[in-house]
C-alpha cells in the first residue's frame, strides 16, 4: 500500500522544501507556485486518479461476466495516466487492477510481456494488449 503513495509523498516533500526555500529567500510567489505545481504532480501520480482497484481474480471474473476490458496499471506510470485521462468518464466502465497491490496481477503482466511489468496492459476478451491506443480501448467498451 505504501509503495503506491511513495511517489506522491516525494513530490509533496520536494514541493514543500522548494517552496519554503523560495519563501525564506523572499520570493513568496515563486514558493507558492512551486508548492502548487508539486502538489498537482503528487495528485496526478496518486492512486486517487484511477477508479477503485480490484484484485486480478475479481477483475477476470467481472470481465468474463460483463465483457468489459481489464486494465493492469501502477501508480506513477505516465502511460497509465495517458490512458486514464484520454478515456475520461469511460474509464469507470473498465476493471482496473493495480499491479503493485496484487502479486498475481504483476505475474499476469510479466507472463504476457516477456517478463517485464509493462503497463498499461489491457485484456480484452482474454487477449492482452500492451500500451494500446486509448481510442482503440474506448471502442472495445461494451455499450
Amino acid at each position: 500500500m505504501m509503495r503506491a503513495w511513495s511517489l506522491p509523498i516525494v513530490f509533496l516533500a520536494v514541493g514543500a522544501v522548494a517552496g519554503a526555500g523560495s519563501i525564506v529567500r523572499g520570493s513568496t510567489r515563486q514558493g507558492v507556485v512551486l508548492l502548487v505545481a508539486f502538489a498537482l504532480l503528487a495528485g496526478l501520480n496518486s492512486p486517487l486518479v484511477f477508479p477503485r482497484s480490484v484484485s486480478a481474480a475479481e477483475a477476470r471474473r467481472r470481465g468474463a461476466a460483463d465483457g468489459r476490458p481489464v486494465v493492469f496499471w501502477r501508480p506513477g506510470c505516465t502511460y497509465c495516466l495517458r490512458l486514464r485521462f484520454r478515456l475520461r468518464r469511460h474509464a469507470r466502465r473498465m476493471h482496473w487492477v493495480n499491479i503493485w497491490r496484487d502479486p498475481e496481477a504483476a505475474a499476469a503482466v510479466r507472463a504476457v510481456n516477456d517478463g517485464n511489468e509493462t503497463v498499461p496492459t489491457v485484456f480484452v476478451a482474454g487477449r492482452p494488449h500492451t500500451n494500446p491506443d486509448p481510442a482503440w480501448v474506448r471502442e472495445q467498451l461494451v455499450p
